[in-house]
């Protein structure tokens, strides 16, 4: 094989026909061929020679060189190897250096041809190697200015690379990539960052080289790091002796590693110490000017492009802290629903670490549901992705649900909130849906502006709720187009209603429409849980990729155990109309009587009455009356009085009705036969409740 080998080698290398291998022993060459497929590097014998080997030294094994070739060497040779062999390159060639068996070193000259399949799969490696220790020494200028040449294009790589990174890890891939700094024939990086006037480690190789204590340093301790930070100056160290005499603290750990040499640079942006690089070398000693040079150039590279990484994630935290800020911070639990809300930040693609988008959802508790089982849901999206955005998010968000909690009708809730965003002092718009839950009823009310369509998942798989909406928040107010439709649905126990923004289901290149059904099989296929099916779409977003932000809420209505509440009775009272009173009061009384409430029925009645007239008499509006059965512990019959006027009404305690009064006594009467009354804003005006404990059915 070898005589085989050598005379392709040769063939390849001189473009002649093959000749035997006497012929390149003549020569002092030696070949090799390298089986890519089983590992085995033959050798014949004049390359023996030249890596000072006998046969019996060597196995076949390209490992079995290590005794020859040196870590920084072996490194350079194997990335060089690698580029060649996965690019389309036919031929390599390279000088290296070995250690022969007296430990000298010497200079030889590799060469290979790679041997394709008709795919194209590199299969063999055939090559000569011969000394080149005396063509280097006799152009010892020519050989400089090569090694020269090398380095500076690690240099120039290197940079090249550091302008696409992001982040601290980053810049340490790329610092301690094979195809990097060990080219340029270190064996071992550390690299440290200057934090509150200590150095912390961020990087530290090769395995075993860590030293005890050194992972947080003080600038002014006794090692070679703190000393480039604290004088702005590399610092080069020539031989281990001059190591252990001036870091006597730190070279006792570092004497098993057979550190010759070392170059620490301080890496200075904007004339101050950001952070430090340690190169360590085993098989050098001394750094000549034009070395030291490019070293310092090496440093101010990384020390730039580390700076801008440092802002980027410091950025990065300041977007990620503002976006938690602006979300809600707990989501309240439902009695009727299970909730699950989840949001993905779209920035860790981003070219800036201030990305941050205008996303959110929301959960608003709304009045007259009673035991919480009224809830808004909210989802939307601020134009653009940075921190104004952001900003005007949490201010919409805040707006958005304070008229939500007064009570408003959905419509007239997104209307003010396009009007508020308007009048604000940015040109950004906000698409937005809302949609007011019963979960007692299981009624949903939704009202969409510019937003994409809500999903429902039940029994039969999830489909898209076409929703008529009307134009984004901000420019609804601008075009005057504040009229937003109103869709009512259903909510079955066991469905499950699903809000998100378009980062979800936008694909780049292709049809929002796929992605909608895409989503949709994921989640008719998805598991029950409203949490791990959160999960599992958050997981295939962040699969997907994409610079978006993904907000989700995902509610499900459960099936309560007790009786789930019921509007019994629920009546127009228009004002100066005695007729459609007494009817109210007639609804009430048997609806009240129907639920079981016995002897309690009276009461109610009485108090319907006073609260209905209390209306009409002091709003000069009509009155909606409805009567309803809540769940929860215990049975509790509801009476709400709705009427259009916002003043609240009070108690006069300070000024009782005298014997022939014929008023104030009206909410006294109420608080003494209710078990408990209340008032709560609701859209432009007011509900008066109040409820009664009745008995268990016999």
């Amino acid at each position: 094989m070898a005589e085989q080998g050598a005379a392709r080698a040769r063939a390849l290398s001189e473009g002649r026909p093959a000749h035997p291998d006497p012929i390149l022993a003549l020569n002092g060459m030696g070949s090799f061929d390298w089986d890519l497929d089983t590992g085995l590097l033959t050798m014949d014998a004049q390359a023996h020679r030249i890596f000072d080997l006998t046969p019996q030294e060597y196995d076949g094994r390209p490992e079995s060189l290590a005794a020859r070739v040196p870590g920084s060497e072996s490194t350079r040779l194997d990335a060089l190897v690698a580029q060649a062999v996965k690019g389309t390159s036919e031929h390599y060639g390279t000088y290296l250096r070995i250690r022969r068996r007296d430990g000298s070193l010497t200079w030889i000259r590799a060469q290979g041809h790679i041997a394709r399949d008709a795919d194209g799969r590199p299969r063999r490696i055939l090559g000569i190697v011969r000394d080149a220790t005396d063509e280097l020494d006799d152009s010892a200028s020519l050989r400089e200015r090569a090694v020269r040449r090398e380095q500076t294009n690690v240099v120039q790589s290197t940079t090249a690379a550091l302008a696409h990174a992001r982040t601290v890890q980053d810049v340490i891939d790329i610092v301690r990539d094979t195809h990097g700094l060990t080219r340029f024939g270190s064996t071992s990086l550390t690299l440290g960052l200057v934090e509150a006037g200590r150095i912390r480690l961020v990087a530290e190789g090769p395995e075993g080289a860590s030293v005890p204590g050194t992972r947080l340093t003080r600038i002014d301790e006794p090692y070679p790091m703190s000393e480039a930070v604290r004088t702005l100056s590399p610092c080069f160290i020539e031989s281990p002796e001059e190591f252990a005499a001036r870091y006597p603290v730190l070279w006792p750990h570092l004497a098993d590693l057979d550190i010759t040499s070392a170059a620490y640079l301080p890496l200075i942006a904007q004339a101050r110490p950001i952070g430090a690089m340690g190169l360590l070398y085993s098989d050098r000693r001394g750094f000549p000017p034009e070395e030291r040079d490019i070293l310092v150039a090496l440093g101010s590279s990384i020390a730039q492009s580390l700076q801008r990484a440092v802002l980027y994630e410091q950025d990065k935290d300041l977007a990620r802290s503002l976006q938690r800020a602006m979300l809600p911070r707990t989501i309240p639990g439902l009695p009727g629903a299970d909730v699950a809300v989840r949001y993905r930040s779209g920035y860790d693609g981003g070219t800036s670490g201030r990305d941050v988008g205008g996303d959110w959802y929301d959960l608003v508790p709304l009045p007259g549901g009673g035991s919480g089982t009224r809830v808004g849901a909210v989802i939307g999206d601020v134009q653009g992705h940075d921190t104004h955005a952001a900003t005007v998010m949490g201010q919409l968000r805040i707006v958005l649900r304070a008229y939500a909690a007064e009570g408003h009708t959905p419509a007239t809730v997104m209307a003010r909130a396009s009007v508020f965003l308007h009048e604000l002092d940015t040109d950004r718009f906000a698409t937005c849906l809302y949609a007011e839950a019963d979960l007692s009823t299981g009624v949903v009310q939704m009202v969409r502006a510019g937003h994409i369509d809500p999903l429902v998942r039940d029994d039969a798989g999830c489909r898209r709720v076409a929703v008529d909406g009307g134009l984004p928040l901000g420019l609804s107010a601008e075009f005057g187009g504040l009229n937003y439709p109103v869709c009512t649905m259903e909510l079955d126990p066991g469905q499950t209603l699903i809000l998100c923004t378009d980062g979800l289901v936008e694909r780049p290149g292709a049809d929002l429409d796929d992605g909608v059904s895409s989503v949709c099989a994921s989640v008719a296929s998805g598991p029950d849980d409203v949490e791990a099916l959160a999960d599992e779409l958050i997981g295939m977003s962040e699969l997907r990729g994409g610079d978006d932000d993904v907000a989700l809420l995902i509610l499900r209505r459960r099936a309560l155990a007790e009786r789930q509440p019921v509007a019994l009775v629920r009546q127009h009272v228009p004002p100066n109309d005695p007729e459609a009173l007494v009817l109210a009061r007639h609804a009430i009384r048997a609806g009240a009587r129907s639920l079981g409430a016995g002897m309690r029925a009276d009461d109610i009645e009485l108090v319907a009455d006073e609260l209905i007239t209390n209306a009409l008499q002091h709003t000069e509006g009509p009155a909606v009356v409805t009567l309803r059965m809540l769940s929860g512990p215990g049975r509790r019959l509801r009476v709400e009085v709705e009427d259009p006027s916002s003043a609240l009404p009070r108690r006069r305690a300070d000024r009782p009705a005298g014997e022939q009064g014929v008023s104030g006594r009206g909410l006294l009467l109420v608080d003494h036969l209710a078990d408990g009354w209340g008032v709560q804003a609701r859209g432009s005006g007011k509900c008066l409740w109040s409820e009664f404990v009745v008995p268990e059915p016999g």
